[in-house]
């Protein structure tokens, strides 16, 4: 039976990740609370349990007395007659280990002995999960969609289960079970019924992780995402920097014939992805993050985090964006309130030049700082 402890032990430890000193010292606390229940109390009782064989001994430190009296008591003392057929050098006041057989406990008592093993190995399983789980906050992980509960869908992570909630779910995706996606870990919290895991699919981080996992010159430091901006399902824009000059980091993160970014449009659903060069120049960076459209003139104030911007009169449309979705991104992406004019609507500007807009404009004048919790808008001028 000892055998089978240990082995049971073992199985627990490494399928379960429970620490097995964790499951000794239970067992332990457990036969005291039987030996608690079966005698009114265990002061004096200790456990002891072989790391090895498995086999335990429970015992009463019990003083040795001449004979029972009135105030004898049979857990905490023995007679000087009965100590001598456990040590035959036993004197009365000598301390001795009688050994109380785990038999002789009740039935109930067991039962409850039996409980607070199997609390403790749920609890330690928990646990366990939990702190896995929590290493992982912050980073993707791939799990298997299992069924859809109400609007929110539950998605199995190996070990435990996650929840993709409806508002963090891209409008324009479906999911079918057995199905395997990425999904961002937002959030591990440690609740009385285990580990509850919040996951995303709209969260920003979601693509930066992945180019993170699929571009190598990212994960070796070479290459650095400043800034992102996300529409999830829709689109993307994505700032990159280098710092290694013979590194392209707009290349690196594309591949060859687009291999790298392919794989992460798959993986989106087909949500397009706009990589551009971070620049410290705003004027440079807001440009950048306004492409495809060509841009005429830029003039930022770093100190306002406002900029204007003049472009073509056929690239004005290209420059907003539908619904504005290409300016509104830029002004995530750099955190400027982006003011876009024609060169029509520029021209007819009272006092206005744009052509003064560069002169104006001095690369070495301001220190460009970004806040990614700015968020930025467009504003277009009534034809």
């Amino acid at each position: 039976m000892n055998k089978e402890l240990i082995e049971a032990l073992n199985i627990l430890e490494s399928e379960k990740e429970i620490n097995k000193e964790t499951l000794f010292v239970t067992i332990e606390d457990s036969l005291l609370i039987a030996c608690k229940n079966h005698f009114g109390k265990a002061d004096n009782v200790k456990v002891e349990i072989d790391r090895e064989t498995g086999d335990f001994l429970v015992y009463a430190e019990k003083t040795v007395v001449e004979s029972k009296g009135e105030d004898f008591d049979d857990l905490e003392m023995i007679t000087l007659e009965d100590a001598k057929e456990i040590a035959k050098k036993a004197e009365v006041g000598d301390s001795l280990k009688v050994e109380i057989k785990s038999k002789e406990f009740g039935r109930i008592a067991i039962q409850i002995a039996k409980n607070v093993i199997l609390q403790k190995i749920r609890e330690e399983e928990r646990s366990v999960i939990y702190n896995q789980f929590n290493e992982k906050e912050k980073q993707v992980v791939t799990g298997i969609v299992q069924r859809y509960v109400g609007k929110n869908i539950s998605i199995n992570l190996g070990k435990a289960d996650a929840l993709l909630n409806e508002s963090e779910q891209v409008k324009t995706e479906n999911f079918r079970p057995t199905e395997r996606i990425k999904v961002y870990i937002v959030e591990v919290k440690n609740t009385n019924k285990g580990p509850r895991i919040l996951v995303s699919r709209t969260h920003p981080e979601l693509v930066k992780k992945l180019f993170e996992s699929e571009v190598a010159e990212i994960q070796d430091g070479t290459v650095e995402i400043r800034s992102i901006a996300r529409e999830p399902g829709s689109r993307t824009k994505m700032a990159v920097w280098s710092n290694n000059p013979n590194v392209d980091p707009v290349g690196a993160c594309v591949g060859m014939n687009g291999s790298r970014v392919n794989s992460i449009v798959d993986e989106l659903r087909g949500e397009k992805i706009d990589i551009v060069c971070w620049d410290e120049n705003p004027g440079n960076l807001i440009q950048n993050a306004l492409s495809p459209a060509k841009i005429v003139a830029v003039f930022a104030d770093p100190d306002e985090k406002t900029a204007k911007v003049v472009v073509p009169d056929y690239q004005l449309s290209l420059a907003i964006g539908k619904e504005g979705q290409n300016a509104r991104l830029a002004a995530r992406l750099t955190g400027y309130k982006i003011d876009i004019k024609s060169e029509t609507q520029a021209k007819d500007a009272p006092g206005f030049r744009y052509e003064d807009y560069m002169d104006e404009y001095d690369d070495d004048e301001y220190e460009y700082e970004y806040d990614e919790n700015f968020d930025g808008e467009y504003v277009e001028d009534e034809q």
